[in-house]
């Protein structure tokens, strides 16, 4: 087997592939992020590594979007991709002892975390082309709708202040403007859902669930269709809302916290979904009673939910069964 670290950046690939451990030997080279030149990185590796792609471990980081299109390059020409937690790999660093940090340090760190993780890391997949169209549409609306709030709260600053007509009127005409491409994003998200009979079904299930909206059901259904969960405790755990225990010995025993591990997005929309739930969905509002007989504090209650929601999403999809309540 052949590992390799490549560190990724907006304009150029560090790529080093660890030859020896013991002594360090390694080959490295740098290529332009550029994605014509993306097959170049996968020619080099094959030549220089005189591996079959299969045999080729190659480690990234989640770099925003611009670890992406080199990710499907080389999965497609049959690499084994990893692409890796920035926070998992920094605490890899600190346990060999790096403390300089370079591109080609990086792509070093990389590659010896590939070396000492493969077997225990999940091999990278890409996800459905209808899956990345819905999750642009879905990441340029969420833009959007940060655009409208700016707007709205720069809107409302001028009506306590002496603002100028003309200024008044760009605000106006900026609100209007983004509320209409809102709507369009919107009906957009929905046509292009109705236009793939198993995203339409799967969404119609997420929302049979009392709590789960148009809104989050949306936002579950990209994210629970982005890849292949085993369980629905992994996928609470990759959307941030498992809690984290802080304990030592007898004097350190600290509150327990949602990891906040995923995209905070979707645990905006699962904390309105999980206030409602508790409300009028059966199996939420049985967890809240039983939550509130011990003792537990409002937030612990909603994240709790929030977990919930989760699992009972990830069963909805999984047996193709609209919500049935558990709750006797």
């Amino acid at each position: 087997m052949a590992f390799i670290g490549i560190d990724v950046g907006k304009e150029k690939l560090d790529v080093l592939w660890l030859r020896q451990s013991v002594p360090q030997k390694v080959k490295t080279r740098v290529f332009r992020n550029h994605r014509p030149q993306l097959q170049d990185v996968a020619q080099w590796l094959i030549k220089q590594t005189g591996k079959v792609p299969g045999e080729i471990h190659v480690v990234m980081e989640a770099t925003s979007i611009y670890h992406e299109n080199l990710a499907y390059a080389l999965h497609g020409v049959g690499f084994r991709v990893y692409v890796a937690n920035p926070a998992r790999v920094k605490e890899f660093a600190r346990s060999e002892g790096v403390l300089n940090k370079t591109d080609k340090k990086d792509s070093l760190v990389l590659a010896l975390y590939a070396q000492e993780k493969h077997t225990r890391l999940t091999a990278w997949q890409p996800e459905a082309k209808e899956i990345r169209q819905l999750r642009s549409l879905m990441a340029r609306l969420e833009a959007l709708e940060k655009d409208l709030q700016r707007e709205k709260n720069r809107h409302e600053k001028a009506l306590a202040t002496d603002t100028s007509e003309r200024v008044m009127a760009s605000i106006e005409d900026m609100i209007a403007a983004l509320e209409a491409e809102i709507r369009k994003l919107k009906d957009d998200i929905d046509n292009h859902i109705n236009g793939h009979p198993r995203l339409k079904d799967d969404r119609e299930l997420l929302k049979s669930i009392p709590g789960v909206a148009e809104v989050c059901s949306v936002q579950l259904l990209a994210l629970l269709r982005s890849r292949d969960f085993v369980s629905a405790r992994e996928c609470a755990a990759f959307i941030g809302v498992v809690p984290v225990q802080v304990e030592s010995g007898s004097s350190i025993r600290r509150q327990a916290r949602i990891s906040k591990a995923g995209r905070s997005a979707i645990r905006q929309k699962l904390y309105m979904a999980a206030v409602t739930a508790c409300q009028h969905n059966p199996d939420i509002s049985a967890l809240k009673r039983r939550m509130q007989a011990k003792g537990k504090a409002g937030m612990t209650i909603v994240v709790a939910a929030m977990r919930k929601l989760v699992h009972i999403a990830y069963g909805v999809l999984k047996h193709q069964q609209g919500y049935i309540p558990q709750a006797a």
